[in-house]
């Protein structure tokens, strides 16, 4: 998925390499023992090409696929710099982290899983198309009613099929109570949820996408509440319109969406739904924030606090003071 998006991005790359790589933890032994052939062989890569290239700093993100990066950087003694994108840092991220000398993250509580002065909080890098959207514009865009609340419902690239069965339940309830509702299912999960909601989906309140790209700002930009799991991403963009949310994290995934969903409902800027309660309870959380304009202003503001949009840029000059010192 990333190489699609960096393809079709208009960014012109230096140059792209690849290296062999392997999981683990959570692995059956064999698979182990098979990594870490990967894992040898994608280090002696990585040295390869890390004297070639020569590059002043190298930048991680987490995953395993980082540690022969990291630890062929150590030989050559170049700096090396972590992101962590959500709250709670991975196995892969706790290891990497001896490697490097500094650890950007998303926000101030990431601190305490880090040694003391090792974090500096850069926050989410955005994309450009959210930092430039506007409520005019994306009503415009997507045709929406300015009298009427909407609701944006969406669950990553993939899409979230639970929350899209929990949607189409309650679809029609909704829409009833005079909600719009902009609703992205997933490339993965398009064609079944349009199945699902049938006549529903000509409704003219209705506004459904399988993927937004460089039109998700403006989806940000004209909600009123959104349905959506808890990903590192939200930490940032949520905050950035001061979008009340209703969070289910990914049951798959959930202790680390569920600590990114409970840091935004602690602080009153959203509410978290279990993924199996969606169902059942979606159409009386939905109504209950929608139509207490008090609730909704106040989390909204909460949310607003939180919002840190230069995350790219201070990222940018971290990765530059530390090639540079």
């Amino acid at each position: 998925m990333e190489r699609k998006l960096a393809l079709e991005s208009g960014l012109e790359f230096a140059g792209y390499h690849e290296i062999l790589a392997g999981p683990l933890h959570g692995v059956n032994p064999l698979r182990a023992l098979a990594s870490l052939v990967k894992l040898s062989v994608g280090t002696i890569q990585s040295l390869v090409k890390l004297l070639r290239i020569r590059p002043q700093v190298i930048l991680l993100t987490g995953g395993w696929l980082n540690l022969p990066v990291a630890m062929s950087g150590r030989m050559f003694g170049i700096p090396i710099v972590i992101y962590l994108p959500d709250i709670e840092p991975g196995l892969a991220i706790k290891g990497l982290q001896r490697f490097a000398g500094k650890v950007a993250v998303t926000v101030a509580a990431s601190a305490e899983y880090f040694p003391p002065g090792k974090t500096v909080v850069t926050g989410y890098p955005l994309q450009e198309n959210r930092l430039k959207a506007t409520r005019e514009k994306a009503r415009e865009h997507f045709n929406l009613d300015a009298a009427r609340r909407t609701l944006l419902v969406f669950g990553g690239s993939r899409g979230a099929r639970n929350i899209n069965i929990a949607l189409g339940a309650n679809l029609r309830q909704l829409l009833d109570e005079g909600l719009q509702v902009l609703h992205i299912t997933g490339e993965f999960d398009w064609e079944r949820a349009m199945r699902e909601v049938r006549e529903l989906k000509e409704h003219p309140d209705y506004h459904t996408f399988p993927y937004l790209h460089d039109d998700m700002g403006l989806a940000f930009a004209a909600a009123d509440l959104a349905l959506c799991r808890a990903g590192a991403s939200t930490l940032a963009e949520l905050p950035l319109f001061a979008l009340p949310a209703i969070l289910a994290p990914y049951p798959h995934a959930w202790h680390y969406q569920k600590v990114n969903a409970d840091y935004l409902s602690e602080r009153g800027a959203a509410v978290r739904m279990n993924d199996e309660d969606m169902p059942a309870n979606l159409y009386a959380e939905v109504t209950a924030l929608i139509n207490d304009e008090e609730r909704l202003r106040e989390m909204s503001r909460r949310s607003g606090a939180l919002a840190n949009p230069d995350g790219a840029e201070r990222l940018a000059r971290l990765l530059i003071e530390t090639g540079e010192a």
